[in-house]
């Protein structure tokens, strides 16, 4: 190691490094947030200037930091909010926590790192080392981050290190958060991977470092693609079990007795969130370009994305079991986040039952979410939960099982509940589950 490389992972072992963590959203805040913790300077970058402005002012536009955490970062005179990347001038590090999308196509949508690296790299001083957080296919780091700085005269292990760690946010996660959850990193030298060891070894409790980054960025689409496939599993035993007249609640509770050999995972209207939705899928289509056919992701997807249909198709039967025709019908639906206590709609499963329900089915649709007050993309609001509103009803949809519902005061009240969560106890004759 050279006496310049040694002065560097000084300063990332000393906590004397400034950091810019790129995109302040449901990565990069808490990332941003720890590094602050960790006793490092940090700058936070975000292309929204009302991001930006509220952070300044000590307001946390998230459900995993407080206010009073972005104040208290503030206060110590070491963090920052800025949507001007020039300010990566100043920075030791760089991590990268930006959105990567699907594109309609179904294929990776790497535009907004390609636009970070384009915005920082006539501004990062040398040496930098430069982390992508964002979760991606195997090869992106190398391809996309490595490669574009070598394009413009950076050379590797001496003026740039660059290096891939996966994000491990779970949104309303109170027992696990990102200083307690073990951190994967790889670096596209060995010497990288050193560096960002030294590096995140001062901000989480525990580092694991891999090989490479290519190794890294597996880490995360397995971790994901297993929960994918089998999620889809006991989706398609939910709707196996429906035909059988199986209450597969009773089936998934029973088989968890089992002390060993068995992971429960438990059946819903479909699945949400940035991750799990998304993250097979990237793996599915980079492995096509080596000739690999993912036939489980294939089909977990498939049955994934089709339970929703099946949650309507569901409510059709029962709805007509009743008497009753979905057209016309006021449905309610408790709950828009992709999971409780959140509010977050990504991929939340809600939104494309709501989307049946309304253009397909021509239900009236209201729902009720204290976390998420409107819903822009059906020009809806939420409202208030009542027995004078369940009253109203034809049926509930229990979408998102939020803690603070007062479930009682739903069974007492609203003549058919569809629970597609499982978050009523006990058998009630105005209950069906899914």
């Amino acid at each position: 190691m050279s006496d310049a490389q040694t002065e560097f992972l000084s300063r990332l072992s000393t906590n004397t490094a400034t950091v810019a963590v790129i995109g302040q959203g449901y990565v990069g805040l808490p990332l941003a947030m720890e590094v602050v913790r960790g006793g490092f300077n940090c700058i936070g970058i975000d292309v929204s200037q009302g991001k930006v402005d509220g952070l300044n002012a000590g307001r946390s536009h998230i459900i995993d930091v407080t206010d009073a955490e972005v104040q208290a970062a503030l206060a110590t005179g070491r963090y920052r909010a800025t949507a001007d990347y020039s300010q990566v001038s100043e920075a030791d590090v760089v991590s990268i926590c930006v959105p990567t999308p699907l594109r309609k196509t179904r294929d990776p949508d790497v535009s907004y790192i390609q636009a970070s690296i384009d915005s920082m790299i006539e501004h990062l001083k040398r040496p930098s080392l430069v982390v992508l957080e964002s979760t991606t296919y195997p090869g992106t780091t190398d391809e996309i981050i490595a490669d574009r700085f070598r394009e413009h005269g950076y050379e590797l292990d001496k003026d740039i290190f660059v290096a891939f760690s996966p994000e491990r946010v779970d949104p309303g996660n109170e027992k696990y958060g990102l200083k307690n959850t073990p951190k994967v990193v790889g670096g596209v030298t060995s010497l990288s991977t050193e560096l960002i060891t030294a590096f995140y070894s001062r901000v989480v409790d525990h580092v694991h470092p891999v090989q490479s980054a290519r190794e890294a960025e597996m880490v995360k689409l397995l971790e994901n693609t297993f929960r994918a496939v089998n999620i889809a599993l006991v989706n398609e035993l939910a709707m196996m079990c429906d035909r059988m007249d199986i209450d597969i609640w009773d089936v998934i509770e029973a088989a968890g007795t089992k002390p060993f050999g068995f992971m429960k995972f438990t059946p819903g209207p479909g699945i949400g969130g940035h991750c799990i939705p998304l993250d097979p899928t990237y793996l599915s289509w980079k492995a096509k370009s080596y000739g690999f056919y993912n036939r489980f992701i294939e089909l977990a997807t498939d049955i994934n994305g089709n339970m929703p249909r099946f949650v309507v198709q569901k409510l059709l039967r029962v709805l007509n079991e009743h008497g009753k025709a979905l057209k016309g019908a006021n449905v309610l639906m408790l709950g828009m986040a992709y999971k409780p206590n959140i509010n977050d709609l990504r991929e939340s499963p809600a939104l494309d039952i709501w989307q049946l329900l309304e253009t397909e089915w021509g239900a009236n649709l209201s729902y009720h979410d204290s976390y998420i007050t409107s819903v822009p993309r059906f020009s809806a609001t939420s409202t208030s939960l009542s027995p004078e509103t369940l009253k109203a009803t034809d049926v509930v949809i229990i979408t998102t099982n939020h803690s603070d519902v007062d479930y009682q005061l739903v069974i007492d009240n609203a003549p058919l509940v569809l629970d597609a969560r499982n978050a009523i106890s006990g058998n009630h004759p105005n209950v069906v589950t899914l």
